[in-house]
């Protein structure tokens, strides 16, 4: 059975929902650390929904925050619980996905994902696995899980935008590389990729404004 995500919104400043976008968040924070963004987003993006559901799990390390899957050299957690963890997350987001299209009467083509850090892991997963294509992932500060299965279990292939800092001590900056590298080999046409130097775990002007320029593209904005 999945669970129900709490989520926080932003509402379009035009007042009308054409588009979504989709804050997944990192391990340890919660769904309000990204909601921030749709203030500067927001300005260029005004016929489009912001919202930021928590992950799942509380936890551990974070009194305040939320995981989507336990990360054992984190939390000394098994790999079976980080596996098994991952799985029940992946329902989880994909029901709230589901719901959420439905509610706002919008098609997969005006949603947008965009995740940072163990929220890139999880929209990376998601969305290939997914039946019909979003309209763009933006994946800041992750990395590809499960790249060898990749290929045989993409169903559809929406266009992907990597950002990363090359001073990230959290995430290595050779993230990047090898999810470009293994989404084009798992047959991706449309890999973009940033680099944000001098920024460590986090996000930076310069690649928020890449990834706003790559959303109005893929939004058809």
């Amino acid at each position: 059975m999945t669970r129900v995500l709490n989520a926080e919104r932003r509402e379009p400043k035009s007042g009308e929902t054409r588009s979504v976008v989709v804050f997944l968040h990192g391990y340890g924070a919660n769904g309000a650390d990204l909601l921030g963004l749709a203030d500067p987003l927001g300005e260029h993006l005004p016929d489009t929904l912001f919202v930021a559901p928590d992950a799942p799990e509380a936890c551990a390390g974070a009194p305040m925050g939320f995981q989507w899957f336990p990360i054992p050299w984190i939390d000394n957690s098994s790999e079976e619980e980080a596996e098994r963890g991952m799985v029940r997350a992946v329902d989880d987001l994909n029901a709230f996905l589901d719901a959420l299209m439905v509610d706002e009467d919008v098609l997969p083509e005006q949603v947008v994902l965009f995740g940072f850090s163990q929220g890139t892991m999880m929209a990376l997963h998601v969305a290939p696995r997914r039946e019909d294509p979003v309209a763009g992932i933006v994946a800041f500060s992750g990395r590809l899980l499960s790249p060898e299965t990749l290929k045989e279990e993409a169903r559809v292939r929406p266009p992907v935008l990597l950002v990363h800092g090359d001073a990230d001590d959290v995430v290595p900056p050779q993230s990047l590389p090898q999810a470009a590298e293994a989404l084009q080999e798992a047959g991706w046409q449309d890999v973009y990729a940033h680099v944000m130097k001098g920024t460590g775990h986090g996000i930076a002007p310069d690649g928020l404004s890449v990834a706003l320029a790559f959303m109005r593209d893929k939004l058809g904005l």
